[in-house]
């Protein structure tokens, strides 16, 4: 059994459906032991905490929740799974906290949740896939308030990774007083997958989605977007995508309706396709100019030194 310290920082949240802000939040550093685990499978299960757990998955999921609710995933090392870091299925009410997640096929898979999804303060390192697998987070069919991805360090080193999309939000929703977030997190890296990129939205559907302030450099194909549904908003993120083989567009809006719903605003953008040539933004044929789109900088002076180089430790 192999021992490792760590130390951790526990967010304490007040708020049984998951925090709505970072206020109100009580820090404490603990030390914690890893200790060497076996796969974790929990069906029916609630108030529980898992913790402190060395998990090399093999052909399972790391972690695999089933009708759950009120489980808090802390401070884990999950690596090594042909499968899923942290899979979920029905449950609500699931926080997984300061994780370190590494070569996965996806590090989170919430799939069929109903509300108080929390994916914050881990940090995901390169996911193999392959497709329809390769995400550090996805949200397939997870409905109701309470939903966050925020403040996660996330990056896919190309060579050693095979990843489709950083963050897909797929058929999923929130509700207008209290959307679905995808806020502060720092993702770099991407490709070489010709559809994978960043930061997706209302793909499938979906609605009452909001990505905000999150950093994205190279992350590949395309760098954020909006496929569809309704009362989705990218506000004031920064994208950058250097020219590669596969890169195509910065930021992309492609949901044909006869008014927009979304918002895009705020946004700083300078995304190089692979020819090389500038391309930014892209609103598709019959989608109309979301809400704020005239106050976003395309063409902003920005670079790969937006996230340090070393921004992620690899243990």
């Amino acid at each position: 059994m192999r021992l490792i310290t760590i130390y951790l920082l526990l967010f304490l949240s007040c708020n049984a459906a998951g925090p709505k802000s970072g206020r109100g939040t009580t820090q404490i550093k603990t030390p914690l032991i890893l200790k060497t685990s076996k796969p974790v499978l929990l069906q029916g299960a609630h108030d529980v905490i898992i913790s402190g757990k060395e998990i090399s998955g093999g052909k399972l999921p790391a972690i695999h929740l089933i009708n759950c609710y009120n489980i808090r995933i802390v401070g884990n090392r999950l690596t090594k799974s042909a499968n899923v870091g942290i899979e979920l299925y029905n449950c609500h009410n699931i926080t997984i906290d300061s994780n370190y997640i590494s070569e996965v096929s996806t590090g989170v898979y919430a799939d069929k949740c109903v509300g108080g999804i929390v994916v914050t303060n881990n940090i995901f390192l390169n996911m193999k896939g392959p497709f329809p697998r390769g995400q550090f987070v996805q949200f397939n069919n997870v409905t109701g308030p309470g939903c966050l991805i925020s403040h996660n360090k996330c990056e896919n080193v190309l060579g050693k990774s095979y990843p489709e999309d950083a963050i897909s939000i797929y058929q999923s929703s929130g509700t207008l007083c209290n959307p679905i977030r995808v806020e502060r997190n720092l993702i770099r890296g991407g490709g070489p997958s010709a559809s994978g990129g960043g930061i997706m939205l209302g793909d499938g559907g979906g609605q009452c989605i909001r990505a905000k302030n999150n950093v994205l450099v190279n992350p590949g194909q395309y760098g954020m977007a909006i496929a569809g549904g309704s009362h989705i908003s990218i506000i004031a993120n920064t994208i950058y995508g250097k020219a590669r083989q596969f890169t195509n567009v910065g930021l992309y809006v492609n949901s044909p309706a006869k008014t927009s719903t979304h918002t895009v605003s705020d946004n700083r953008v300078l995304f190089f396709n692979k020819s090389g040539n500038q391309n930014n933004s892209w609103l598709a044929p019959g989608t109309p100019q979301p809400i704020g789109w005239s106050s976003n900088v395309f063409g902003a002076k920005l670079d790969e030194a937006l996230i340090p180089a070393d921004f992620i430790s690899k243990r």
